[in-house]
């Protein structure tokens, strides 16, 4: 029986829908006997055979990609995970992404959207397709949604993607917030939101951490860090900081210093006393960051000089 006749159109049109090889989109055909429906139904058990191979696979490369609704309401930010750094740069696979993420911005969560249709199959078949096409693993590896009154967005090199959710719109002051996102990697708005668990064990750990640092610094003869006793506002009390400020004056008289000019030197002390005690919210709380275009402030003051409030954050990344 003679092999069934493919035309370059007709392997061309495949190549189209699928993104699969010239050469593969033709076996596909004549596998198929020329029927092109069957001939993707080829390709997609030939990529399930792939995606079951490279199961055990890390997905830890890929692309950030980012969608924002016309009105600047709602976002959404995915990461399209691969195996190699060589196929998240390439630019079918970056348009793939933002293909997806166009399609997710219509979801409210990653099982739903994963389950939705990608033109005629789910995007879960379409990954498991397009494993077989690229020949390696491909997942969604993250997927946050933001709404507010206006959001704004950020993508650092396709590696790291931040939504920002302001009380009203300034596209300036949500690139940068969503700048500030992507550099610093806060994980939560303010000090108010962590848990006084989670403050309790994390300050038991760094004072731990320091104390053993400091014993090879004693060794050594070096400077000893100093070891705070808080690590957050939210352990800094009224009681906390009545008892800081009374130290600070039983110092500055000890140093003989007048007290006439005493309010003068207090509030510089104070200050020193938060920022040495408050390091978990500078490093994961994102208003109380410093402000990456100036460090003089936090973000909380750059923000509020502009007159608008940040309502929420999503930040997805490689790895």
């Amino acid at each position: 029986m003679s092999e069934v006749k493919i035309s370059a159109a007709e392997v061309n049109k495949l190549r189209k829908a699928t993104g699969a090889g010239m050469m593969d989109c033709k076996k596909a055909l004549v596998e198929a006997k020329g029927d092109f429906d069957a001939a993707i139904d080829v390709l997609r058990k030939k990529g399930q055979k792939v995606a079951e191979k490279r199961a055990d696979r890390e997905s830890s490369e890929g692309a950030a990609a980012i969608k924002i609704n016309d009105d600047n309401t709602v976002g959404v930010a995915i990461v399209l995970g691969c195996e190699t750094d060589f196929v998240g740069k390439n630019e079918n696979f970056l348009a793939l992404a933002n293909e997806l993420a166009e399609k997710a911005i219509n979801f409210d969560s990653k099982e739903d959207f994963l389950a939705s249709d990608f033109g005629g199959m789910t995007v879960s078949e379409k990954l498991v397709e397009q494993t077989g096409v690229i020949g390696e693993k491909l997942e969604i590896n993250a997927f946050e949604k933001l709404e507010a009154p206006y959001v704004g967005s950020y993508v650092h090199i396709n590696k790291i993607g931040a939504l920002v959710g302001l009380s009203e719109a300034n596209e300036e002051v949500a690139k940068d917030v969503a700048m500030q996102v992507a550099s610093m990697g806060a994980t939560s708005l303010s000090y108010k939101g962590f848990d006084a668990e989670y403050v309790a064990n994390e300050t038991e750990a760094r004072i731990a951490v320091i104390e053993k640092d400091n014993e090879e610094l004693a060794r050594l003869g070096k400077t000893l860090k100093n070891v705070p006793q808080y690590i957050s506002m939210a352990q800094l009390t009224p009681e906390v900081m009545a008892q800081a400020e009374a130290d600070a004056k039983e110092q500055l008289k000890a140093e003989g210093k007048p007290e006439q000019i005493w309010d003068k030197i207090l509030p510089g002390k104070m200050e020193r006393f938060v920022s040495d005690n408050t390091t978990l919210d500078q490093e994961q709380c994102l208003l109380d960051q410093k402000f990456i275009k100036d460090e003089k402030q936090t973000v909380e003051a750059y923000v509020a000089s502009k007159n608008v409030e940040v309502t929420a954050f999503k930040r997805v990344s490689l790895g």
